[in-house]
């Protein structure tokens, strides 16, 4: 899989990036939840519905997004 900052976070609605926020990372929109983390979860085993439970805030609509995001990137 390829890394965070390949596939483009720019102008994804679901997340956003504050470089003084959470160490610059991508986080998911209205939130401090690093777009990273769906992705170590997921790898882990973790199912979207489990992920949301495991980080209020986060939404199931917003993960499907960035999945989608990452999967339609080049």
């Amino acid at each position: 899989m390829r890394s965070q900052a390949d596939l483009g976070w720019a102008g994804c609605a679901a997340v956003e990036w504050d470089p003084l926020g959470l160490s610059g990372a991508w986080v998911f929109r209205g939130t401090r939840i690093p777009v990273a983390a769906l992705f170590e979860n997921l790898e882990d085993g973790v199912s979207l519905a489990e992920f949301v439970e495991i980080f209020p805030g986060a939404t199931q609509e917003q993960a499907r997004f960035c999945l989608t995001r990452a999967l339609q990137s080049p």
